[in-house]
């Protein structure tokens, strides 16, 4: 027998944050907790997003649904069967069936008593570090920022751009971060041919990879900028769901998976084999989330190619009630010293 819940909070950013589409001050987050009759409980949750469909209000009427059939199954290690149930459910609020595939993993592997990368028998030490993301700001700022990061540990940064000053801000940042790693993220902000022109000065300036520099509703721009630009290329919002996958492999080098796109983690597993079958690296992302969601994620990370799983670390302090891996220098160390994803309250 298994009781469940969810709550919703509003948890607030360390700083406004910036993308080409507009600015954030605060994230909303469902919490959702998944309890046996042993007194264990599961905890995952969501971050939505209106550009992915997916808004606080929608969550609210979809995860009583949801958790209906996970309480129907009645045992979350029957992972598969509460997949098909949600799925019959619901099927486009993928980041509420996201919180609850968290919670009911976190639940099963902590009655296994093993840490989740364990359950699926991966190799810890083959997680990348996260990259650390900057989100848009005049160009002295984003070079503090960055400058404070680098101080921290962190060897990998994420540049947010698409303005009329990004060569400004690349060239501040790179001035205090010489010998980091950078990867630019346009969020669809330029055109083909203003991508191209942009990735010969970016390859210029030692960045790794530009993430989605078109519309998503350009697949035809997308493949331009692959095939001329100088820079690979990462599918982002051109990559939500599996059925993507297949469409982005001509014109795309990596897939970035979200959780909160895809709809759980056996289907992020799944979209991560795909993107390997079809010559794709991988990089997992996230949204503005909190630990109860970013400690999962970071146990697909042995799997991965990339990882930007910074999105707990944008919090402002306290806000966000839950902890698990300590992201502050990039590393995502997986151990055994917690079973399941490892969040717990604070």
């Amino acid at each position: 027998m298994l009781t469940t819940e969810f709550e919703r909070r509003d948890l607030a950013l360390s700083d406004a944050f910036t993308i080409s589409r507009g600015t954030r001050e605060h994230t909303e987050v469902a919490f959702v907790r998944v309890t046996d009759d042993g007194g264990r409980t599961g905890v995952g949750a969501a971050t939505p997003t209106a550009h992915y469909g997916s808004t606080p209000a929608t969550l609210e009427a979809v995860l009583p649904d949801l958790l209906a059939a996970v309480e129907r199954v009645g045992d979350p290690h029957a992972l598969g069967e509460i997949e098909r149930e949600m799925d019959a459910t619901v099927r486009e609020t993928p980041a509420a069936r996201t919180a609850v595939s968290i919670a009911v993993h976190d639940l099963a592997a902590k009655r296994l008593g093993v840490s989740l990368y364990r359950l699926w028998g991966l190799a810890p030490e083959r997680s990348p570090p996260t990259s650390f993301t900057i989100g848009i700001s005049d160009p002295e700022t984003m070079a503090d920022r960055a400058a404070a990061a680098v101080e921290g540990g962190h060897g990998v940064l994420k540049l947010k751009l698409g303005t009329d000053r990004d060569r400004e801000r690349v060239a501040a940042v790179r001035e205090v971060a010489p010998d980091v790693r950078i990867r630019v993220d346009a969020n669809e902000a330029w055109t083909p041919r203003e991508s191209v022109r942009n990735s010969q000065w970016l390859a210029d300036a030692d960045v790794e990879f530009l993430e989605q520099p078109v519309p998503a509703a350009d697949p035809e721009g997308l493949k331009f900028v692959y095939e001329h630009g100088a820079l690979p290329i990462a599918a982002d919002e051109s990559c939500r769901t599996l059925p993507d996958i297949p469409q982005i492999a001509d014109r795309a080098d990596i897939a970035n998976l979200k959780l909160m796109k895809c709809g759980g983690l056996r289907e992020a597993k799944r979209m991560i084999a795909t993107a390997r079958a079809h010559g794709l690296e991988v990089m997992l992302g996230c949204m503005l989330e909190s630990s109860a969601s970013i400690a999962a994620a970071c146990h697909l990370a042995p799997l991965l190619d990339y990882a930007d799983l910074d999105g707990s670390l944008l919090l402002a302090d306290d806000a966000d009630p839950y902890e698990a891996l300590d992201l502050s220098d990039g590393r995502i160390e997986l151990t055994d010293d917690r079973p399941g994803t490892g969040a717990r309250v604070r």
